[in-house]
C-alpha cells in the first residue's frame, strides 16, 4: 500500500504532545517542590529562630548566674573552713598558754605531773594532743610526756625552735622531727627566773588533716594547705598544678586578712581547675581550694545537656510540623489549582458544546429546507405518474416505489434534525410531562452508530404503558445521554453490552442503565458524585458529568444509585416520581 509523505504526522505529533505534557508536568513538580521549600524554610526560621535566640540568651544568664551563685558558695565554704582551722590553732596556743597561767615551772618540769597534764589534755580534746615537752634557751627538753622517747633531746638546731625563741607564741610548718612522722607544735615562750622557757606540744596530724580534708564538693574537689614556700601541709589527693607555682602566684598577691581570691588555671595537662585560696596563721599558710571545671559546672553541664535535648526534641517536633503543614498546605494548592484548571477546562469544553449546538441547529435549520423540497417534489412527480401517459410507462411501478423510498428517508430526515434541534437548542427547560420510553428511544438513536462502533451490543427491555413524568425533556435526556456514554466508555476497546431497562416501582418510574464494562472499585462508589472527581484517564474526563446528572434528578426530587463490580459491570438506577396529576389519580384509583 502506497504511503503519503504524510503517514507519520499523528504519532509525531502525539509524541511532541507527551513531550511537552511531560515538561509541564516536570515545571509544575519543581514550581510546587519551589513553594513548600519556601514555606518550609520561612516556618522553620520564624519558629526555629526565636526558640534558638531566646534559648541560647537564657542559658547564657543561667550559665553566669550558676557561675557566679556556685563561686560565692565556695567563697563561703572556704572562709568558714579558715575559721575552724585558724580558731583550732588559735585554740591549741590558748591551751597551752592557760596550762602556764595555772601551773608553776616546777610542776611543769616534773614528768609525772606532765603527763597527768597530758592525758587531761587527750581526754578534753580526743587526742588532738600527741604529746608535751618543756625546753630551755639552750635547746635542751628538760621534761617531756608522750608516747616517743624524747627525754633530753636537744633542739638548738631546728627550725622551729630559732622561730618559736623569738614569738611569745608559735606555730610550726609541718615538718618530720625526730620520729619521722608529720606532725607540728604549737609553742609558747616564758620567763622564769631571768631564763627562757618553751612549752610546746605536737598536734596530731591526721586529726589536723581531716579537718582540712573536710572541704570536699564533687568529684574532684580537694582542699590542701600550703607554706611559703610551697610545701604541701596537709595531704593531698592529687595534684593540679605546681604546689610552689601556686603558693609563690597566691603569695605575690599579698592576700589581706579573710580575703578569699578566686583564679582559674591550667595544669600540664591541659585541664581547666577553679582555685579558691585565702590566708591562714596570720598569712604563714594559705588555704587552697580546688577542683575541675568540668566536675564544678556539672550542675550546670546537666541542666545545659537537658534543655539541649529539649531544644532538640522541641525542634524535631517544629521541624515536622512545619513539614506536615507545607506538605498538606502545597497539596491543597495542587488540589485548588487542579480544580482550577477543571473548572477552565470546563468552561471551554462549555463553549465548546454551545458553539457545537448553534453550528448543529444552523445545519439542521438548513438540511430541513432541502430535504421538505425533496419530499414537495417526490410527491409532485407521484402525481404526474397518475396522468395516463406516464401511467403506462414501463417502469412505472420502479418509479413509484423510488419516490416513495425518496419521501420515507425525506420524513427520516427531518426526524433526525428535528431530534438535534431539540437537544442542541435546549427548547424545552421547563418541566412538563413526559413519556421515560420516548426519551430514551431519541437519545438511544443518537448513540446507535457510536454503539455499533465500539462493537456494543444494546437490549432494550422498555415496559409499555409507564405512567408520565414531570421533568424537562432536554435536562433528563442529557442524563440518560451522559450515563450511556459513561457505559459506552466503560466498554471502549473491548466490546460488551449495554441493556436499558424502564419499570414502574412504586410511585417512581425507573431507569436502569448498565454496562459490561471494567467496573468501578468500592473505594470509588460513594465519591463518584462529588464535582471533579472521575475514574477516567487524564484529559477523558472532567468529573463533572454524574455530579450534573445527580443534581438534575435531584431537583425533581429523585434519585440516583449505582451498584457496580470490578470486571462484571456497572448499574446506575434513576428513580423519578411521577408526576403529581398522575399519583392524585393513582390514588382516587385506588
Amino acid at each position: 500500500m502506497y504511503k503519503t509523505p504524510y503517514a507519520n504526522k499523528k504519532p509525531v505529533q502525539k509524541f511532541g504532545d507527551q513531550m511537552k505534557e511531560d515538561n509541564n508536568i516536570h515545571h509544575s513538580t519543581r514550581y510546587y517542590n519551589s513553594i513548600k521549600r519556601n514555606m518550609l524554610v520561612m516556618l522553620l526560621v520564624v519558629s526555629l529562630g526565636p526558640l534558638a535566640s531566646v534559648s541560647a540568651i537564657i542559658l547564657y544568664q543561667f550559665q553566669k548566674s550558676y557561675y557566679e551563685k556556685s563561686t560565692a558558695f565556695l567563697e563561703l565554704l572556704v572562709l568558714k573552713h579558715k575559721l575552724q582551722i585558724d580558731n583550732f590553732l588559735y585554740d591549741r596556743l590558748s591551751d597551752i598558754k592557760l596550762l602556764l597561767d595555772m601551773t608553776s615551772f616546777e610542776q611543769l618540769t616534773d614528768e609525772r605531773f606532765l603527763e597527768k597534764t597530758l592525758f587531761g589534755l587527750q581526754k578534753n580534746y580526743g587526742g588532738v594532743f600527741v604529746d608535751l615537752g618543756v625546753i630551755d634557751q639552750n635547746g635542751l627538753q628538760v621534761a617531756y610526756a608522750g608516747p616517743f622517747k624524747l627525754g633530753m633531746v636537744v633542739y638548738s638546731d631546728s627550725t622551729w625552735f630559732r622561730e618559736a625563741v623569738n614569738s611569745d607564741s608559735f606555730v610550726s610548718d609541718v615538718f618530720m622531727g625526730f620520729r619521722g612522722l608529720p606532725h607540728f607544735i604549737v609553742a609558747v615562750r616564758r620567763q622564769w627566773e631571768g631564763e627562757t622557757w618553751i612549752v610546746r606540744a605536737t598536734i596530731d596530724f591526721v586529726a589536723f588533716n581531716s579537718l582540712v580534708e573536710r572541704i570536699q564538693i564533687g568529684r574532684t574537689g580537694q582542699a590542701y594547705i600550703l607554706n611559703k614556700k610551697g610545701e604541701f601541709q596537709t595531704q593531698v589527693r592529687s595534684k593540679a598544678i605546681s604546689a610552689s607555682l601556686l603558693s609563690r602566684e597566691f603569695s605575690d598577691k599579698e592576700l589581706n586578712a579573710g580575703e578569699v581570691l578566686v583564679a582559674r588555671r591550667h595544669n600540664d595537662a591541659g585541664k581547666e581547675f577553679i582555685y579558691v585560696v585565702t590566708d591562714l596563721k596570720n598569712g604563714d599558710w594559705i588555704l587552697v581550694y580546688q577542683q575541675t571545671i568540668s566536675d564544678f559546672l556539672a550542675g550546670f553541664e546537666t541542666a545545659r545537656a537537658l534543655s539541649v535535648l529539649i531544644f532538640i526534641i522541641g525542634g524535631l517536633c517544629i521541624v515536622a510540623t512545619a513539614f506536615i503543614v507545607s506538605t498538606t498546605m502545597v497539596n491543597r494548592i495542587i488540589k485548588t489549582d487542579r480544580e482550577k484548571e477543571m473548572m477552565n477546562e470546563q468552561v471551554i469544553e462549555a463553549g465548546k458544546l454551545a458553539s457545537v449546538g448553534e453550528l448543529a441547529a444552523g445545519i439542521a435549520h438548513e438540511i430541513n429546507n432541502p430535504v421538505a423540497i425533496m419530499v414537495e417534489e417526490a410527491g409532485w412527480m407521484e402525481d404526474l405518474l397518475e396522468e395516463e401517459e406516464l401511467a403506462e410507462t414501463k417502469n412505472v411501478e420502479e418509479f413509484r416505489a423510488s419516490l416513495l423510498q425518496i419521501r420515507n428517508q425525506g420524513k427520516r430526515c427531518k426526524n433526525i434534525t428535528h431530534k438535534l434541534l431539540s437537544f442542541a437548542r435546549k427548547t424545552d427547560p421547563e418541566a412538563r410531562d413526559i413519556d421515560v420510553n420516548e426519551s430514551l428511544e431519541e437519545v438511544i438513536n443518537l448513540s446507535r452508530q457510536r454503539a455499533k462502533y465500539g462493537n456494543v451490543e444494546i437490549r432494550m427491555n422498555l415496559t409499555p404503558g409507564l405512567p408520565k413524568i414531570k421533568v424537562s425533556p432536554s435536562e433528563f435526556q442529557q442524563v440518560l445521554l451522559n450515563l450511556i456514554n459513561n457505559a459506552l466508555d466503560a466498554m471502549d476497546g473491548k466490546g460488551g453490552r449495554l441493556e436499558l431497562t424502564t419499570r414502574l416501582d412504586g410511585r417512581f418510574v425507573a431507569v436502569d442503565v448498565s454496562d459490561t464494562g471494567h467496573g468501578i472499585p468500592k473505594a470509588d462508589l460513594s465519591r463518584i458524585f462529588n464535582p471533579f472527581y472521575t475514574t477516567k484517564p487524564v484529559g477523558k474526563g472532567t468529573g463533572l458529568g454524574l455530579s450534573i446528572c445527580f443534581g438534575i434528578i435531584n431537583k425533581v426530587g429523585g434519585e440516583i444509585k449505582v451498584s457496580s463490580a470490578v470486571g462484571v459491570g456497572t448499574t446506575f438506577h434513576i428513580m423519578v416520581p411521577l408526576s403529581v396529576r398522575l399519583e392524585e389519580e393513582a390514588d382516587s384509583a385506588s
